[in-house]
Formats: structure tokens, sequence, C-alpha cells
């Protein structure tokens, strides 16, 4: 094989794949409010009762909210808050580890977010420098900088075009065309077979599965302090049961971890795949 690096992307959700629960319970939402669980519920309820969106509403109580309380979301808050998220064991070193050993294998990887949760406060974490695109949920915001409107939503559907814009290469939210535009697979700048997805919950389950059937690899991760409730062993049957996760690990990324050795592993499988046939007996 000529010893050039081939691209390979790693696609993370952000919220309890990263980082634990969802970003705005960490600092946005307790400054705002006593009962975090309650704006939630209420999240919830508005849906039903509109017959709308979860992510849209979400959206608009996060502004209502601020409204009531005089208190101003811009980019640079929501960024400010992003830097407060604490993330899972290990994912402070994650990225240079997986980066190194897929170096050696002559893989060039790309690490991806495409989540639900706000663009500008995952960006604004403390390894947001590591994300090659951060594909999030955004506000518009007016000639002072104050948010004033949902411009981008992501859900557990939208996800899925994501992956197609990471695939062909298209680094945006708006270019409709170019993302729909025919191009044979062989054409495309990131094969979906050089692809792996990273999530945990029911908004993951739509690109996990499309991500297996183009080729690629898909694994749930979890909390390991929810393990006990009983609630993730639910979920992650239903995973297995259904075909959509090749595999399953708590979302510890620390060196030597389960996730780590199913990562190599994976990555392992790409760099056979594109020829490399050198040693794995000493590479996790």
């Amino acid at each position: 094989m000529k010893n050039e690096a081939h691209r390979t992307a790693i696609v993370y959700d952000f919220d309890g794949t990263l980082a634990p629960g969802n970003i705005q319970k960490h600092s946005f939402l307790p400054e705002l409010t006593d009962d975090v669980q309650a704006f939630w519920a209420e999240v919830k309820e508005q849906s039903r009762q509109h017959d709308s969106d979860e992510i849209l509403i979400y959206m608009w109580r996060m502004l209502e909210l601020a409204r009531t309380k005089s208190h101003a979301i811009t980019s640079e808050t929501l960024k400010a808050h992003g830097q407060r998220t604490p993330l899972f064991s290990g994912v402070a070193s994650w990225f240079d580890r997986v980066n190194e050993y897929a170096r050696a294998r002559y893989l060039d990887v790309e690490h991806y977010v495409v989540s639900s949760g706000i663009q500008d406060m995952i960006e604004g974490c403390a390894v947001s420098r590591h994300f090659k695109k951060v594909y999030g949920s955004k506000f518009i915001y007016d000639s002072e900088g104050n948010a004033i409107w949902p411009g981008v939503a992501i859900n557990y559907t939208t996800k899925t075009q994501y992956l197609f814009r990471i695939n062909k290469d298209v680094p945006n939210h708006w270019d409709s065309e170019r993302v729909n535009r025919w191009q044979p697979m062989k054409e495309r700048p990131l094969p979906f077979t050089r692809m792996l997805y990273i999530g945990d919950g029911d908004t993951d389950i739509p690109s996990m599965k499309m991500v297996r059937l183009q080729g690629g690899f898909s694994v749930a991760v979890f909390d390991p302090e929810d393990w006990g409730a009983g609630k993730s062993q639910k979920k992650i049957y239903r995973l297995i049961s259904e075909d959509r996760a090749h595999f399953v690990s708590p979302a510890d990324y620390s060196p030597g971890s389960q996730l780590e050795v199913i990562v190599k592993g994976i990555l392992g499988r790409f760099a056979r795949d594109v020829g490399y046939r050198g040693s794995d007996v000493h590479g996790v």
C-alpha cells in the first residue's frame, strides 16, 4: 500500500456521549431556575400541546426563560457555559491517543460532533479544538449579538443528513443542493466504510443504523453512574436486540478502557481494509 493517510471519521453525539446528561443542565439552567427537571417536563408538555418538535420547543423555552430573568443569550455567553461542562473520564486525552494510534496505521482521523445540543456551547467546551466540525442546534443573533430565534434544530432524524455532509465534505448547515447532489460512492471524500458513530440515546438510533447499513460501525455508550438504575440496561438490550449498534460500552474514555479497545479495534479494521499489514499485538 502507499504510505498515505486515509481520511477516517469518528462522529460523536455530545450529551450523554462525551459529557454526562444534557449540556444545559450544568450551568445555563441552574443559573435561571431552581427546578431544572421542571424545565424539561414543561418542554415535553409544550411539545405535546403544540404538536411541535421538542428541540425547537426547548430552544424557544431557553429564550423565554432567559428573557424573564434579563439574562442575555449571546454566542459568547453560551460558549462560556460550555467551558464549564464536565466531561466523561479520559475524554481530555482521548483525541490525541486515538489520533496517534490511527496515524501509525495510515489513517487520518477527523472528529465530528452531531448533536441536538447547542452548537455554541459545544464549541466552548474544553476539547472543542479537536473537532473538525460541530453540527449542533443554533440560534440566530440580532445585530447586537443577542439570540432571537432558533436557526437550526437537529433532532433524531435530521442527524442523519449530517453524516452525508461529512461523507460528501459539505461543512455547513445550509447547502442542501450539494448534499443532495448524486455522487458515486467511490468519489465521496470520506467513505461510510471508514466512519464510526458513537452515541448514547434514542436520538442516535437512526444514525447508528444508517452508518451500519452503509458499511461503517456504531458504538453505543452509557453513563457508568446510571447503570444501577436499570434504565441503561433496558436501552442497551433494545439497541442490541434491534441490531442498531455493533458494540456497547461504558462512556469511559480512559487509557485501556473497554471503549478504547473497541474503537482501536475498529480503526484496525479500517486500516487493514486499506492495506495496512502491521502488527496490532502491542497496539492497545
